[in-house]
């Protein structure tokens, strides 16, 4: 499926500008499966993994529903700085990104901050990288919540990020920037320029229309 990609992008340490020497290249992207597969018992895969090492897609289908309930993956992947190959359809899709934002954002990001924690409190020895991660995902969510677009590049807090993913921050100062980060989300959602929901129309219209521009050019071909 990676013939019919419409986006890919860099995403991970290098997209937030906190790579290292030993960084691997992390990519992501959006394919739009022809629409005449679908008229077949069997359909087509909802996402592939490939052919590049730390790749992976999503079908467009399946991108879309999963970006409208704000998971901070895939919303990353449309705000990613590092654009690697768009299309016309791609650029339909990051023309409108602001669609699957809401103000669900605030669980999302809230929750995978926390289940990543807690797979760190189950641990003996801790991930340094993880918490890093974690607390970059936290001051993303907040930007998002204050300034209605998540944060992908982390170039104001990269010192004390790699600070903390070098094992040299306090875990007590680690776990206050933790707990300020979250009380700061949470004072943020009422006055959030968010909007409440997502704005599922225009994502079906825009997954309606690619599905059609698919089925003419697979028409065209058979022409």
């Amino acid at each position: 499926m990676t013939d019919h990609t419409v986006l890919a992008v860099v995403v991970g340490s290098r997209a937030y500008g906190l790579e290292t020497a030993a960084s691997d290249t992390d990519r992501r992207g959006v394919f739009l499966a022809p629409t005449e597969l679908y008229w077949h018992l069997d359909k087509p895969p909802t996402h592939v993994t490939g052919p590049l090492d730390e790749q992976f897609s999503w079908e467009f289908e399946r991108f879309c529903g999963l970006a409208l309930t704000a998971n901070p993956t895939l919303l990353e992947c449309l705000w990613s700085p590092l654009v690697e190959k768009v299309t016309p359809i791609g650029r339909e899709l990051l023309d409108a990104r602001t669609a699957f934002l809401s103000r669900r954002a605030h669980q999302t990001f809230l929750g995978y901050a926390d289940a990543q924690f807690r797979k760190l409190e189950n641990r003996e020895t801790r991930n340094h990288k993880q918490v890093m991660h974690m607390l970059r995902l936290l001051i993303s969510g907040l930007h998002l919540l204050e300034h209605g677009e998540p944060l992908v590049r982390m170039d104001e807090h990269r010192d004390r990020l790699l600070a903390v993913r070098a094992g040299t921050v306090p875990a007590d100062e680690i776990a206050a920037w933790c707990a300020s980060l979250t009380a700061r989300m949470d004072d943020a959602l009422a006055r959030s320029p968010l909007p409440a929901e997502p704005d599922r129309p225009r994502v079906d219209a825009l997954l309606h229309s690619a599905r059609h521009q698919a089925l003419a050019t697979g028409l065209a071909r058979l022409r």
